[in-house]
């Protein structure tokens, strides 16, 4: 296909400020394995299954790797897409990628067809690496089909084949060893990673991350928890998502600390691990955290040697994160906030001593130059609400589309996320929801986060989502859709007496409450809020309350 230029937004940054303050260091994961490996080559980095990879054998696999994807007739800036769990392959990809100046794109392995290939048509994908099947799922067929519609101009290669598949195997691009060439450094200014947005509306954007923008987000993270290579981490969050991406694959190598990879999420395999591994941070969205802390509770496993765990991505109320500080003996389990374009903009507070801070808020900002606007983009007064905007050495270098950019950052660089927000006396931001998620109640916004905060308080409720319902009088009014736990009910009425002994005000109290099996959920564990308004949007308007699916 081609190599893509994209307009990036350096231009536009205080580059060498950043460089000389040490925020930007210069450094690629790939120089960062190299020293490693000359210091330490056979600590082992990460874990896959039964597997254990040394720095060692991590670069010499990735050596071998960029050496055979030059072969294919990749150049710098070519884009190489994977579509993989969590296999340690992935690793290989990605170092591959830094050592050849190639672009990583990863793509969460739950897309189908739609979404890939507005992927890869967008990126302009040279390469797409595939499994042949995955939990059922047929990746082979999926690229050819791709390949057809878009007239093959990308080569699939295929991980882990099963039987004969008339692809290129990846395991056959290890056949020549010539990764003992000697390679031109590359600068770590340029893209390295392309990652596409798991929004709730229209397409997937494609944002632009470089070497050192990545390096900057993970130097801050280090440094804030006090983090080193006798750390063991435990990555459950797929690969292919910012989190996943970060702390799975860059903080590892960056620490020189071992990673133990999960390509599927079980409960009761992840504490035995935990145990297994000694594994002291983990990092994943909601459902993780509330899982683990009620399996370690139900069976008495207070998982001694986790020190962190850290949740965001999507609400976290208050309730999961203090069950979990009180399930888990010594971790910090608390809350942060970022996105595929600003990945931590808080992190959190990891002191067990400040639980209710941790589960209350998002905690302290961290690297970012942030602030709380108005609709106007005027700043807001403190404790009031207001929309984050933010620049930072971690943030973006922008997205593949320049309307994108035009439309995300304002002209003094700051970069609009969309979400609300307040500070709190200490310094912590608290979010309080989405610009598009608000209800406007006649005339007034009302914020779902600090309404659904109050229905998790509830021991029948699994999980909550608040969104706008038309209201015949009213304009919009909230309507709750809520998953109970096994063998639990709630009625409406219990759900107004619970409400209203929470002392929250009566307009914020929903007007419907739709019992679900389930929740729609994004890739990165957001919750499909535009679907729900959607199925809420065909509930009659009305201006009384309705009780469960009636």
């Amino acid at each position: 296909m081609g190599i893509k230029k994209w307009k990036s937004r350096i231009e536009l940054l205080p580059a060498e400020m950043w460089a000389s303050s040490g925020d930007w260091e210069g450094k690629t994961i790939a120089m960062r394995l190299d020293a490693l490996c000359a210091s330490d080559p056979d600590i082992v980095l990460f874990v896959d299954g039964d597997e254990t990879l040394t720095a060692k054998e991590t670069r010499d696999a990735s050596l071998r790797l960029c050496s055979a994807f030059e072969r294919l007739g990749l150049r710098p800036g070519d884009v190489v897409s994977f579509q993989l769990p969590n296999w340690r392959e992935v690793v290989f990809i990605d170092v591959a990628c830094a050592y050849g100046g190639f672009v990583c794109n990863p793509i969460v392995p739950i897309y189908r067809e739609a979404e890939v290939k507005h992927i890869i048509e967008d990126a302009g994908s040279a390469l797409f690496l595939v499994p042949h099947r995955f939990r059922n799922f047929d990746y082979i067929d999926m690229a050819r089909r791709i390949g057809d519609k878009l007239g093959h101009t990308f080569r699939t290669v295929v991980v882990r084949p099963e039987g004969v598949v008339g692809e290129t195997r990846f395991d056959d691009l290890f056949d020549v060893d010539d990764s003992g060439e000697e390679r031109s450094p590359v600068d770590a200014n340029s893209i390295k990673l392309l990652m596409y947005t798991s929004g709730t509306t229209g397409r997937a954007k494609g944002v632009l991350h470089s070497h050192n923008t990545i390096g900057a987000e993970i130097g801050n993270f280090i440094r804030y928890l006090g983090m080193s290579g006798n750390d063991v981490i435990l990555m459950p969050s797929p690969l292919s998502h910012i989190t996943g991406y970060l702390y799975g694959i860059q903080l590892p190598i960056t620490l020189g600390a071992k990673a133990v990879l999960m390509d599927a999420w079980e409960v009761g395999r992840a504490t035995e691990l935990i145990d297994r591994h000694q594994v002291t941070f983990t990092i994943g969205a909601t459902p993780f955290l509330q899982e683990l802390a009620s399996f370690a509770k139900a069976q008495g496993r207070h998982l001694p040697s986790m020190r962190y765990f850290a949740s965001g991505g999507a609400p976290v109320p208050p309730e999961i994160v203090e069950r979990a500080n009180a399930a888990m003996e010594n971790c910090a389990a608390f809350r942060l906030y970022g996105s595929t374009e600003a990945p931590t903009v808080t992190l959190g507070v990891p002191q067990r001593e400040r639980a209710r801070l941790a589960a209350t808020t998002e905690g302290f900002v961290v690297g970012h130059d942030i602030r709380l606007v108005d609709l106007e983009g005027n700043d807001v007064a403190p404790g009031e609400e207001g929309e984050i905007i933010t620049k930072g050495p971690e943030v973006c270098l922008g997205y593949t589309l320049a309307e994108h950019n035009d439309a995300a950052f304002d002209s003094d660089g700051y970069f609009h996320t969309g979400d609300l927000a307040m500070m709190t006396e200490e310094g912590c931001l608290v979010i309080t929801g989405r610009k598009k998620d608000l209800i406007i109640r006649g005339g007034e916004n009302l914020s779902p986060k600090e309404i659904e905060d109050e229905i998790y308080k509830l021991d029948a409720v699994k999980e909550a989502a608040v969104v706008a319902m038309p209201h015949a009088r009213l304009g919009e009014t909230g309507c709750a859709f809520v998953v109970l736990q096994p063998g639990k009910t709630l009625s409406f009425g219990e759900l107004v007496e619970s409400l209203d002994r929470s002392g929250l005000a009566r307009q914020k109290f929903p007007e419907r409450l739709e019992i679900v099996s389930e929740v729609p959920y994004t890739a990165a564990g957001k919750v499909r809020k535009d679907m729900l308004r959607k199925i809420a949007s065909e509930f009659a308007p009305a201006g009384k309350a309705a009780d469960e699916n009636g």
